[in-house]
């Protein structure tokens, strides 16, 4: 068990453990040139932005026009004085100015510490690292090829990598911490926003956020901080792999929520590992419902009494937790009822030298310690981690012509200040509850994995469950589960059917009907 006087990120800051949230944190073909370099402009300053314009042939055969834009936006004080420059990527349709009239999309991953380069070349980008189509990784070094799926085709795109990540920095003599926490990551990233609407003319923009992992705590908070401090409206967001509430993943001796965020999704692992038994292995649907009755209606109180129950009380909840995860009944009773993540994704394939990954559970990594209580590495991230970097540079260089020889930062570990929620758990489902309340327009997308270990689908659902919301706001939730992880959208299948699930969002949501 972890301590609770400190919040830990995961060692590659995709999303975070499941720890006390109060407190402070250290989540094809190969690449080729812009298609039409003519309007490439590389500056000898980072600060100027580079211009490039391309063609991208979508899924059904069709051709679109796009336009990059590369480079930092100047968050300054009061006065004028330079604070940070905030690094972003832009696409818009067609090779003139932008349509003010266009829906834009700004787009950001998690960690804290991570820049955008997840959701940029897995799914919602006119150019995606190259995969098989399960997801796996080629031999390296892989590469970027077009993306027929890219949401670019509905809705222009901006990526923004937080200060610190990407090229993003505070200028000199700025102390960066003032933007690694809570607070200051949504003043930046908000002033971000409102500075790109403002220099090119998007006011008028139907607008939207996309988050994934911490991305999307950011993206619920921003909506109340767009909104009250900036007057700027929010038609949809999309929360990939969601964590809004902290407490339904942090396993402390006082909550026992977790147990019931991760329980559905452990039987979606033993599911695929085919551990479970042959009434439940035969229906996936049919095995989370059970799952979900069970962790709510019954796991959930036994849980919040547990030191009372007999022996026999016990016993039947260790065979039902069972019957649910795929564990032997002995070991699930060892652990008092309550299997963590971590102890699970090694005790499920118990007897084998692999270990489940977290990010995505079928991503197994081998383990040297038959008998370890947890695993040791993570397969589901270590795998992507060296493909996407190498994409990342590629694509800026020879498809951006952002001709920079400094390292775009990835992934960083940052310490990250959590104190507006000191001695309580961090929530922005409740700035998100307010956001809806004032806009009865606004439409939130909550897309998950099945083999998600990080951030569990029943975590999110049940999240939205307890928001307040009129039955207007709730009609405007939609939620998705794919076959994936984290990451759900690697493979092909997932993909298509996520991107083709965007496009109904995007039209409900940018019409407002």
């Amino acid at each position: 068990m972890f301590s609770r006087s400190r919040l830990w990120l995961s060692a590659l800051l995709f999303t975070l453990l499941p720890l006390r949230a109060e407190d402070k944190a250290p989540e094809g073909k190969p690449a080729e040139g812009p298609d039409k370099a003519a309007e490439t402009k590389p500056k000898a300053e980072a600060a100027e932005p580079v211009t490039t314009k391309h063609t991208l042939t979508l899924a059904d055969g069709s051709k679109l026009d796009y336009t990059s834009t590369t480079g930092l936006l100047p968050l300054t004080d009061e006065e004028g004085k330079p604070k940070a420059g905030l690094f972003h990527i832009a696409y818009t349709k067609g090779h003139g100015a932008a349509d003010p009239k266009r829906p834009v999309t700004f787009c950001f991953n998690g960690g804290p510490g991570s820049s955008s380069v997840w959701l940029h070349l897995g799914v919602l980008g006119p150019k995606k690292v190259v995969l098989r189509d399960d997801g796996s990784v080629p031999p390296p070094p892989g590469g970027v090829a077009d993306n027929p799926m890219s949401l670019l085709e509905v809705s222009d795109l901006v990526f923004l990598d937080p200060i610190s990540t990407g090229y993003s920095k505070a200028a000199p003599k700025e102390n960066p911490a003032a933007y690694h926490g809570y607070r200051g990551d949504l003043d930046s990233v908000g002033e971000a926003i409102r500075l790109y609407i403002t220099k090119e003319g998007r006011w008028s923009s139907p607008k939207f956020l996309a988050g994934e992992s911490y991305g999307t705590t950011r993206a619920a908070g921003l909506a109340g901080h767009l909104q009250r401090r900036l007057g700027i409206e929010l038609n949809g967001i999309v929360l990939v792999s969601t964590i809004l509430q902290f407490n339904t993943i942090s396993f402390t001796d006082d909550n026992d929520l977790p147990y019931v965020s991760y329980l559905p999704t452990y039987t979606s692992c033993a599911f695929n590992f085919r551990k479970l038994a042959p009434d439940l292995q035969a229906d996936l649907a049919k095995a989370l419902a059970e799952a979900q009755t069970f962790a709510t209606e019954e796991y959930l109180p036994a849980l919040s009494h547990l030191g009372s129950l007999s022996p026999e009380r016990r016993a039947a909840l260790a065979k039902k937790l069972s019957r649910l995860t795929g564990l032997g009944e002995a070991y699930v009773l060892g652990s008092n009822l309550r299997v963590t993540p971590e102890r699970f994704r090694r005790e499920l394939l118990r007897g084998q030298p692999l270990s489940l990954g977290r990010f995505d559970a079928r991503a197994l990594a081998p383990e040297d310690d038959l008998v370890g209580e947890s695993a040791s590495g993570d397969a589901s991230l270590s795998n992507y981690l060296g493909l996407f970097t190498a994409a990342m540079h590629d694509h800026l260089r020879n498809g951006l012509g952002w001709k920079k020889d400094q390292q775009y930062q990835i992934l960083t570990g940052l310490s990250w200040d959590f104190s507006p929620f000191e001695n309580r758990y961090v929530d922005t489902a409740s700035p998100l509850r307010e956001a809806m309340g004032r806009n009865p327009s606004l439409r939130v997308f909550v897309a998950s994995g099945y083999y998600d270990l990080a951030t569990p689908y029943f975590g999110a659902e049940t999240t939205f469950a307890r928001m307040e919301l009129t039955p207007e706001a709730r009609a405007n939730l939609t939620f998705k589960r794919y076959h994936g992880g984290h990451m759900f959208y690697m493979g092909a299948t997932e993909l298509k059917a996520f991107t083709t699930d965007l496009r109904e969002f995007y039209g409900k949501a940018a019409s407002g009907k």
